[in-house]
């Protein structure tokens, strides 16, 4: 399928601009261009307050942004782990979307501030968002969430986390989320799927991109060969219902709609939902594209299932 109108229009003025080649650019460099990106398309959510906290995390405090719907709370609870390549992204990239997703779901959102690559490598990240959802869990009458339905959540490779945090949750035997749910999910590190092939450059994501991003998190092949690094090769029966959302033209689609089908090969309850005309991250652009409205509404029913 084509581009969406609205995504082929936005890739036009994106290439237009010459944007910088993550491969050849600074962590902060990165995470400046991220910061600015989504700060341009940020909207106002009203009926959501905030709390700023402090959760406990392996290597020392981790800061957390607590998201309650102003009308008052239905027990539900999301652990949400934002996307960025593991080096980018914070939680004010990730704020609007927050928001969002707390008043789509009628749910309190804890949205997770862990520690990124390089200077972080994995497993650092997955072990912070991992901590975060335990005392979510074990606090949860604090935030008026019911421990028994608490979910997780990530966008690219906060999907990647959330899908690992599953794997150690499940592994573990202690406070597995009720629901995962995986929007443009980074489960594999291989580069030579069909839509890494169609799709490996000029559109937003590129596979060199993602080679780099690999880099800075997980460059040693054992590590990489680790199930919770690429959950794709791991044992998957066991795990709570997913919700696994991929774009058409991302280079990550292919890996994302596998993740879903051995889900469910697996036993575990998947539904897979492509957006086709849709580029990575089309999500944080709730301004711009029907199609990111209309993903938050989805993630809300979904969540409202808890």
């Amino acid at each position: 399928m084509a581009l969406h109108p609205q995504a082929a229009r936005f890739r036009q003025q994106w290439l237009a601009l010459g944007p910088p080649r993550t491969e050849r650019s600074t962590p902060e460099e990165i995470r400046a261009v991220m910061r600015g990106a989504i700060a341009v398309n940020a909207i106002a959510v009203p009926g959501v307050e905030t709390e700023e906290a402090a959760f406990s995390g392996p290597a020392g405090p981790l800061p957390v942004r607590v998201y309650r719907p102003s009308g008052g709370g239905t027990g539900r609870g999301v652990a949400f782990i934002h996307g960025g390549g593991w080096v980018a992204g914070d939680l004010d990239t990730h704020d609007a979307l927050c928001r969002a997703l707390a008043a789509a779901g009628e749910a309190v959102v804890a949205s997770v501030d862990y520690r990124r690559a390089p200077e972080h490598r994995f497993p650092a990240a997955l072990d912070d968002a991992y901590a975060v959802l335990q005392q979510f869990a074990a606090e949860a009458p604090r935030w008026g969430v019911d421990a028994r339905r608490i979910a997780v959540a990530g966008d690219s490779a906060g999907g990647n986390l959330a899908a690992a945090v599953c794997l150690m949750a499940r592994d573990r035997g202690k406070h597995v989320p009720a629901q995962q749910l995986l929007i443009y999910p980074i489960v594999s590190a291989e580069f030579s799927t069909p839509s890494y092939a169609r799709y490996e450059d000029g559109y937003v994501l590129t596979r060199r991109a993602m080679e780099w991003f690999w880099d800075q998190y997980a460059p040693a092949i054992a590590d990489r060969a680790h199930p919770y690094a690429t959950p794709l090769h791991a044992d998957l029966a066991g795990l709570p219902p997913a919700l696994v959302v991929t774009a058409g033209h991302d280079v990550l689609c292919s890996e994302g709609a596998a993740y879903a089908e051995r889900l469910a090969a697996s036993g575990t309850p998947a539904e897979y939902f492509d957006y086709p005309g849709m580029l990575h991250g089309f999500l944080h652009r709730l301004s711009m594209f029907d199609d990111a409205r209309d993903l938050v509404a989805r993630l809300g029913r979904f969540l409202q299932a808890l």
